[in-house]
């Protein structure tokens, strides 16, 4: 960047005499020369490079950040603002316009992908605009360069990163009309700006830095800084950046989690680690190749002297640069603003992706206007010099946008979905333990790769085994598995001992408890303690009321936590589905239970489980009968290996003249499915029982149920009342039937046995 002398005009122009010969612009020492056709084909080009983007889907937390259904209301937009857990991070200006995007096209990521393209252009025409209020040449080649160059794709591409696209324009258009007020010294200008800077820090706070460029630019502009007309009117924005800097460290450290082991580095490893990133930064600008979404993560050693070669440089570039500045200010101005926008992410203060990587292109999104403009200044300087006509300079520097654009394309195909942006990832380095387990949830996801998923994520657990969140992945991926619910549940237990309070885990180990007999108390014990971590867990809650309605008395109390998870996420579908189950087993409720039940089907008609038990509700209701037998077949046309349904369909078949064959047919496609289904093997000799000659095969069933359950009262009564039909084996009818006197005290049945006693 290059800077004024005494008389208000650019050193550029003595030292470039060609410089009135600029293309698409005007050199001038006023207000910019506002032309609509470069800053519509900055547009145009930016739209057409990031055309695959606009295709991607969801790629890791962006569901997190599209808003949760509990925040759509405008209730949740109150809770975006002032309830600090309400939303992933707190900038309640980004999460606003996620609210509001919502409202416009809902879960399509269209909208959501083209918002960061717009704001993105926009950001790139404010370049030009800002370059050219400050008179350098090649402003719509810096522009240009902004919008195409692929170091900004992570920024644009991905779903989560609108914080960073909408902060820098909301930063750009602060910038560009502080720079107005500074030529015009109105009033309305300041505050407008200041009013752009409150919404840029609200969206991301790394635009925080902003005041402190507009210093430099100040300095580069007039080769000093005067207290009163330079400092003092942003003494107010240098303050509030540092609040909101100091705030946001906060929310990372404690909300976030950005604290512990691998955020634990002494001040000179710090030190290391910036002067590091610098270079690392410089170079992707200057030579973007090999850009990948997770880069390793460094391992800083103070004891290696090769590492302090970094800071070192910084140091020597910095110390040339002042030199300079005696005659030329633009290098080291270019230089404090570059490294003074990425200050926030050098390593100084803990930010939670330092966990898995020291960089990240989506750091150095503003901050590279500090390296882009100086360098197309000498670009447009060169082609001036070197070239003949409009047409040839015009061509000369378009030539690096191309490059910039082409490689912009390419990079944005990686970001089509989750599979395609890890395997890039591993591609590059296969040693990123986050991306191995990162791929292995996303193929979770997908049927038939529970093999390939389990691979990658035991990858990454080999690289780090002290990955919580990787051990937590494999005992959902083990869960899957027959036989392997055990290996599951030491996965859960692992994770909990390296990390106690992951509310996730605790909800999964007691899912995994609840599939083991006798294990209900510890089930609901987890359930709890994951309410406890995260109180507004609509899943925790779910499964805790579910839990809790199996254990006598406490129906209450489920009901209330079924209803919690209800608040927090209104179209939970399997929540209806077990708060119906709870208000089933309470006398008078069923009409309740049919509206809840049919609440989860309008959400999701799949539920096959649903559509079961609704029906077996509608069995128990007068006149409805056959809107019984129409959720059974629901269920079994949604998944026909479904024992249940198909035993309880024969249930209700049973009772219907003439439909005893099928439901006979019912009872044994259950059994096929599930050879140990006890119920279905007593009711099935209670249907044969009913048919001529079937005695034998009765018993025989009656016998098998047994033998799976002996605590089967229904079977032990059934086969008592079948054994007293046989000659002979009467002795062991009346054996049959008092065992199940024995665990069910019922009068009809001691007036059974009394009968069979009599001579």
């Amino acid at each position: 960047m290059p800077n004024k002398g005494a008389t208000g005009a650019p050193d550029c122009a003595a030292a470039n005499p060609r410089a009135k010969s600029a293309p698409l612009e005007k050199q001038v020492s006023g207000a910019p020369d506002f032309q609509a056709a470069p800053l519509g084909i900055i547009c145009f080009a930016t739209l057409i490079a990031y055309l695959p983007a606009l295709h991607g889907g969801m790629l890791w937390d962006d569901a997190s950040h599209i808003t949760r259904f509990e925040l759509r209301s405008f209730g949740g937009l109150w809770r975006i603002w002032f309830d600090l857990s309400a939303t992933q991070q707190y900038y309640p200006v980004l999460h606003s316009a996620f609210w509001l995007e919502h409202r416009i096209w809902g879960d399509s990521v269209l909208g959501y992908h083209l918002t960061n393209v717009i704001m993105h252009a926009i950001s790139a025409c404010l370049v030009v605009m800002i370059v050219r209020r400050l008179a350098v040449p090649g402003a719509w080649l810096a522009g240009l360069t902004f919008g195409l160059h692929p170091v900004c794709v992570e920024s644009v591409a991905w779903i989560s990163e609108q914080k960073t696209t909408l902060s820098g324009a909301f930063c750009l258009a602060s910038a560009l009309t502080y720079l107005h007020f500074d030529r015009t010294r109105r009033a309305s200008r300041y505050w407008l700006a200041l009013g752009m800077f409150l919404l840029a820090l609200m969206t991301k706070t790394v635009t925080a830095t902003l005041p402190g460029a507009l210093l430099v630019i100040l300095w580069w502009q007039r080769g000093r800084l005067d207290w009163k007309r330079d400092v003092l009117p942003l003494v107010p924005w240098l303050a509030v950046g540092g609040i909101a800097g100091l705030f946001t460290a906060w929310v990372e450290t404690t909300l976030i989690g950005a604290k512990g082991a691998d955020f634990d580095m002494p001040l000179g490893n710090r030190f290391l680690l910036a002067g590091r990133a610098i270079w690392f930064y410089a170079g992707k600008l200057l030579w973007p190749s090999n850009l990948t979404f997770i880069y390793p993560r460094w391992k800083i050693d103070a004891s290696a002297w090769w590492q302090y070669a970094y800071p070192t440089g910084v140091v020597a570039l910095l110390v040339a640069f002042s030199v300079m500045a005696r005659r030329r200010r633009g290098p080291l101005a270019g230089f404090l603003i570059f490294v003074g926008t990425l200050f926030p992410a050098l390593g100084f203060l803990n930010v939670y992706p330092f966990r898995y990587s020291f960089v990240a292109d989506h750091f150095q999104y503003l901050a590279s206007l500090g390296i882009i403009v100086p360098a197309t200044y000498i670009v447009a300087a060169a082609a001036r010099w070197t070239s003949t006509g409009k047409a040839r300079e015009i061509g000369v520097t378009a030539i690096p946008a191309l490059v910039l654009g082409l490689s912009t394309w390419r990079q944005t195909g990686m970001y089509r979905d989750s599979e395609t942006l890890w395997r890039a990832v591993l591609a590059q380095d296969a040693a990123i333990w986050i991306a191995h387990n990162n791929l292995g949830s996303a193929l979770l996801q997908m049927p038939g790769r529970l093999p390939e998923a389990i691979t990658h994520i035991e990858a990454a657990l080999q690289i780090k085994p002290d990955y919580w969140e990787a051990h937590n992945d494999l005992g959902n991926a083990l869960t899957q598995i027959p036989g392997r619910l055990p290996e599951a549940i030491k996965e859960y237990e692992e994770a909990l001992s390296i990390r106690p309070d992951y509310a996730e885990a605790h909800n999964n180990l007691g899912s995994a408890f609840l599939q083991i007999r006798g294990r209900l108390p510890d089930a609901i014990a987890q359930y709890e303690a994951a309410l406890r971590i995260s109180p507004h867990q609509a899943k925790a809650h779910n499964n805790l009321g579910s839990a809790l309605s199996q254990v006598p008395g406490r129906l209450p109390e489920a009901i209330a936590h079924l209803e919690a998870a209800l608040r927090i996420k209104p179209d939970y579908a399997e929540a209806h589905s077990n708060l119906a189950n709870a208000l089933a087993q309470m006398p008078g409720r069923f009409p309740a239970a049919i509206a809840e039940y049919e609440a989860a089907l309008r959400i999701r008609p799949d539920l096959a489980e649903a559509h079961n038990n609704l029906a077996s509700v509608l069995s128990q209701t007068p006149g409805r009968l056959a809107d019984a037998i129409a959720e059974y077949e629901a269920a079994l046309r949604i998944k026909p290996e479904y024992a249940s349904a198909h035993n309880n369909l024969a249930n209700v078949l049973m009772q219907i003249p003439g439909r005893l064959p099928d439901a006979i047919a019912e009872y044994e496609t259950a059994l096929r499915i599930r050879p140990d289904y006890a119920e279905a093997h007593s009711n099935l000799g209670n249907a044969l029982l009913q048919m001529p000659g079937r005695l034998p095969q009765a018993i025989s069933h009656f016998e098998a149920a047994l033998r799976i359950n002996p605590n089967l009262v229904k079977a032990h009564t059934n086969l008592g009342y079948a054994l007293s039909q046989i000659p002979g084996r009467l002795p062991e009818a009346i054996a049959e039937c008092e065992a199940a006197l024995r665990r069910y005290p019922d009068p009809e049945l001691q007036r059974l046995v009394n009968r069979l006693r009599e001579p």
